[in-house]
């Protein structure tokens, strides 16, 4: 089963919050064709935003989304990276989207402060979540009805999964891929990446 990964981008998104987890699920799909040729690819992945036309990350790399809000196909696994997320959070169209894109997805991910966006949707509500280090009592302090911890890579809650910063989203996507597609793969994959395997969250 081949599985849509959408990644949301969106003006000062830091840029390895969204290409971490994009290179881990790509590198996973490449990796498993490799091995198998016959086999359908585990992850097809694209980029969404509230508009189409260039988006500017927060180190000033400018990207192409693949789709908006409006025309993005369903997918079964959302990643929400972070950044400097002040205008996403007072976004009605990208919470109403995110609730809704919830209702059917298998599961919805955060990396970093991507998790204040999860949180202002209500998705954290009385679940544990992680963010950056630096985020970390600013998150407690916005949404008292979420356990935050700051001891974890990763913290996974069935449908939800959230990731410390940046360079956790990376881990985080590697243990989706070894949730979805085994810890052969995720394995492969972070040897392909020549990143190491996380052991542990």
């Amino acid at each position: 089963m081949t599985r849509q990964v959408a990644i949301y981008v969106f003006p000062n998104v830091e840029v390895l919050d969204f290409a971490g987890p994009f290179e881990v699920f790509t590198t996973a799909s490449r990796v498993c064709q490799r091995c198998d040729p016959a086999q359908p690819v585990p992850f097809e992945v694209y980029t969404v935003a509230r508009s189409m036309g260039p988006v500017s990350t927060r180190a000033g790399l400018k990207i192409l989304p693949d789709y908006t809000l409006l025309d993005c196909p369903i997918p079964q696994i959302l990643v929400i990276p972070g950044g400097v997320v002040d205008e996403e959070l007072f976004s009605p169209e990208l919470l109403d989207w995110i609730v809704g894109t919830s209702k059917s997805a298998e599961l919805i991910a955060s990396v970093c402060t991507g998790a204040f966006i999860l949180a202002k949707s209500g998705l954290l509500a009385r679940r544990t979540a992680t963010t950056h280090w630096e985020d970390i009592d600013d998150l407690r302090r916005m949404f008292p009805d979420v356990t935050v911890v700051g001891d974890k890579r990763w913290v996974d809650e069935g449908r939800i999964v959230s990731s410390a910063g940046i360079a956790a989203g990376m881990d985080m996507s590697l243990h989706v891929v070894s949730r979805f597609a085994g810890e052969a793969l995720a394995r492969a994959t972070a040897h392909q990446m020549d990143v190491p395997y996380p052991s542990e969250a």
